[in-house]
C-alpha cells in the first residue's frame, strides 16, 4: 500500500514561483516513475510532468520550461518546480503513482494564480 500527500501550494501572483512536494509512504516508490496532475474547475485531469526512476523528465508544452520535476528516492519525494506561473496555471495538482496494477494518488494541493 502506498500514501501520497502533496504539499507547497497556495496563492501566488502571476510570475511568481510555487514548489510542490509529494511525499510516498511504502518501499515501492523508487521502482516506478512518477506522475504530476492538475485538475482546473470543469476540465479534465491534466499531466504536466512525467519523471522516470533515474530522473529523466518530460513535460507537455503547456508547461515546457516552466515545471521542473525532480525526485529524491532515498527520501521518497517527487517535486514539482513551477516558475513564470500564469492564471491559467490554476489548479488542484496531484501526484501519481502507477504501477500497472495500482494506481495511487494523493488528496491534492491547490495552485491558485492571480493576475
Amino acid at each position: 500500500q502506498v500514501q501520497l500527500v502533496e504539499s507547497g501550494g497556495g496563492l501566488v501572483q502571476a510570475g511568481g514561483s510555487l514548489r510542490l512536494s509529494c511525499a510516498a509512504s511504502g518501499s515501492t516508490f523508487s521502482s516506478y516513475p512518477m506522475r504530476w496532475y492538475r485538475q482546473a474547475p470543469g476540465k479534465q485531469r491534466e499531466l504536466v510532468a512525467y519523471i522516470t526512476t533515474g530522473g529523466v523528465t518530460n513535460y507537455p508544452d503547456s508547461v515546457k520550461g516552466r515545471f521542473t520535476a525532480s525526485r529524491d528516492n532515498a527520501k521518497n519525494t517527487v517535486d514539482l518546480q513551477m516558475n513564470s506561473l500564469k492564471p491559467e496555471d490554476t489548479a488542484v495538482y496531484f501526484c501519481n503513482l502507477y504501477t500497472g496494477s495500482e494506481d495511487y494518488w494523493g488528496q491534492g494541493t491547490q495552485v491558485t494564480v492571480s493576475s
